[in-house]
């Protein structure tokens, strides 16, 4: 059987992200990863871009299919070493898989709080710098 091409879950530096920098979510298909992480630079917004493994299934294929949810978000957050890289606890999640936010959120305990992105990645230009700077303007926790 042929495989889709995927990479590693993990998250990815985009730019040079520091504490304030925003965190946004996509599927491991390589596809996905290429033109979201492309969307994000374009943007110059230096960003952290956490992989769910997804089996190589893009996000809504991939939730459909039960490989992105609350649960698998909330695992790899905790396992992944973001929390030690970012002061906050927000996340962006694609727009497609909204409906994932409460159960997210509740898989962390309430402690991040999902903010729904674009559906698409031609949203991002648009979205990023304005939530970036959003970001950076809260007041700061811990």
């Amino acid at each position: 059987p042929r495989f889709p091409m995927a990479v590693e879950e993990k998250y990815y530096e985009i730019g040079e992200p520091g504490e304030e920098s925003p965190v946004l979510l996509t599927s491991n298909w390589a596809l996905t990863y290429f033109v979201v992480s492309s969307a994000i630079e374009t943007t110059k917004v230096p960003s952290f871009l956490l992989v769910q493994d997804s089996e190589g299934l893009g996000v809504l294929t991939g939730w459909a299919a039960g490989k992105i949810s609350g649960s698998t978000v909330a695992k790899l957050i905790k396992n992944c070493g973001i929390e030690q890289r970012v002061k906050h606890r927000k996340l962006v999640i694609p727009g497609r898989i909204a409906r994932i936010s409460g159960e997210t959120m509740e898989a962390l305990d309430w402690k991040w709080e999902v903010v729904v992105g674009p559906k698409e990645a031609t949203g991002i230009g648009a979205f990023l710098p304005a939530y970036a700077k959003k970001l950076k303007e809260e007041p700061k926790q811990g």
